[in-house]
């Protein structure tokens, strides 16, 4: 069976972070191990508390899992901090672990922040190692520090963030208004432009998580970057429109649409 490492934090409603990401990873037919990197308190309305993790116990997490199961591919969401960050990196090059999808959390649906101002630079060091980076508008913003609004502004801010060492970029056009959700890959050399209809609906919590880690799943099935990332639009967008109403805020997605077969 092939298999994902996924670091990234926990969420204790279970609609995005870890809990999203071994979720994406058993619906689509992958083994999803982790590495937690901060403990959340929160639930579909906010995030009332952060207990982060020793970096070093970071590590050694990450150690523990690549000396036994060798991951197909690995998925980076929230690092927290700057120091947690450095020993990611540090791993990743050590280990030479492969297919790495970075997903810049840096803000919860609820707008509560998840990566500490301090550490926005560090998080630029984790870029080389990307082959697939998949900031949404406002994370792309934060990294390039200028606005990201149209079509001509993602695929220009994909170039740009292309530029800064991941191999691949995916702008994620969903905070956009309009009839369509639309994302923009650029691999190096060429655009990819994936269209979804627009989903109406408050259960969006978790989107990001479940997108980038199914994008991790494909890379680990070991489809193209293109086809992993269609793949990956395709099996949100129906998460999205089947997801049932859950808590009092932004609930998630139902990431088992597809077991069912209805």
């Amino acid at each position: 069976m092939r298999s994902v490492l996924i670091i990234a934090g926990s969420d204790s409603s279970a609609g995005a972070g870890i809990q999203a990401d071994l979720k994406t990873c058993a619906a689509l037919g992958v083994y999803g191990m982790t590495a937690i990197t901060a403990l959340t308190a929160q639930n579909t309305t906010g995030v009332s508390a952060i207990h982060e993790v020793p970096p070093d116990f970071v590590g050694e997490q990450i150690d523990a899992v690549v000396e036994d199961i060798r991951p197909d591919a690995v998925k980076t969401g929230m690092l927290a901090t700057a120091a947690i960050i450095e020993i990611v990196v540090a791993k990743i090059k050590e280990h030479a672990l492969p297919f790495v999808v970075v997903d810049p959390v840096m803000v919860a649906k609820s707008g509560d922040r998840l990566l500490r101002e301090d550490a926005l630079l560090a998080i630029r060091k984790l870029l080389p190692l990307a082959d697939v980076l998949t900031p949404n508008l406002p994370e792309a913003e934060d990294l390039l520090g200028h606005a990201v609004r149209t079509n001509k502004e993602m695929r220009e801010a994909a170039r740009e963030l292309q530029s800064l060492g991941p191999r691949n970029v995916v702008i994620k056009g969903g905070h956009r208004e309009g009839e369509s959700a639309i994302d923009i890959l650029f691999d190096a050399r060429d655009f990819h432009e994936y269209a979804s209809p627009r989903i109406d609906t408050t259960s969006t919590h978790g989107t990001g998580c479940s997108f980038s880690s199914a994008i991790a799943a494909f890379l680990a099935r070991q489809e193209t970057v293109p086809v992993a990332v269609k793949h990956a639009k395709e099996y949100l967008t129906e998460a999205l429109r089947r997801a049932e109403p859950i808590g009092h805020g932004h609930g998630p997605v139902d990431h088992f649409w597809s077991l069912r077969g209805d």
